[in-house]
């Protein structure tokens, strides 16, 4: 008789992620982004000790997806609410998790002032160019030519303004070690993702500073394209705007290696 076969499980869902369906929109990006964070938790044996802030946004459910302790923050202030955590619990390991509207708009001094600081968060940053739970409206980051609710005819520069690239003014910051902006529209930039996640992560274990990455991430529902041409966008014209990369990086890591 011949012996029972051995199966070995090889991918699951992480602990650190419930068994939840998301409301998000079919396209979205918010679910990888979310795998990507409970992965690297999981991988890191974090989850027992973090905090999460999540934003006033398409992610503002995000306790109902994320298996750990999370605290809700006022429109903009999720770096403001991190940084009142870490400070009363700094073993805590801290995160937040917002959009561009959350982050780069009306929280864009809660942002600059703790990344300056060079407060112990890691920031995870979703730039979809627009504002996706309210309705379409143009964001700080709406490419110039997009269309939004509020500017139908596109972006205009003499009109609303250039798009701000976040990302690179905090890198100007002395309290940041550690920014990069990736995106999610291949398997292999999945990949580098993550890594550059786990890396963020890093960087508040090791009490270096503050660390932001970047996730371009498209919005089929408010950008009124279909899935395929939601992604193509992000990776032939969003990544135009907003390149791919490694933005600053004084962490020392590589030389350790």
């Amino acid at each position: 008789m011949s012996a029972e076969p051995v199966y070995k499980k090889v991918f699951g869902r992480p602990e650190s992620l419930k068994e939840a369906a998301t409301h998000y929109c079919p396209g979205c990006g918010h679910s990888i982004a979310h795998r990507l964070v409970a992965e690297c938790l999981d991988e890191l044996g974090l989850r027992e000790k973090t905090i999460g802030v999540p934003p006033v946004g398409c992610a503002v459910l995000a306790y109902n997806y994320f298996n750990f302790d999370m605290i809700e923050a006022p429109h903009g202030r999720a770096l403001a609410v991190a940084t009142g955590i870490k400070r009363v619990q700094p073993d805590k390991f801290v995160l937040s998790y917002q959009g561009d509207g959350d982050l780069a708009a009306i929280g864009t001094a809660e942002t600059i002032h703790a990344a300056n600081r060079g407060e112990m968060i890691s920031a995870i940053f979703i730039n979809n160019a627009i504002y996706g739970m309210t309705g379409g409206q143009m964001a700080p980051t709406t490419l110039l030519g997009q269309n939004a609710t509020t500017a139908p005819g596109g972006r205009d520069p003499e009109l609303h303004g250039w798009p701000i690239d976040i990302s690179r003014m905090l890198a100007l910051c002395d309290g940041v070690v550690y920014v990069e902006r990736c995106t999610l529209s291949s398997i292999k930039q999945i990949r580098k993702a993550k890594k550059a996640i786990k890396k963020s992560f890093q960087c508040q274990l090791d009490r270096l500073g503050f660390s932001l990455v970047e996730l371009l991430s498209p919005c089929p529902t408010n950008w009124k394209l279909s899935t395929q041409d939601s992604w193509d966008w992000v990776s032939e014209e969003m990544v135009k705007v907003y390149p791919v990369g490694v933005i600053k990086d004084t962490t020392g890591y590589e030389d350790k290696k």
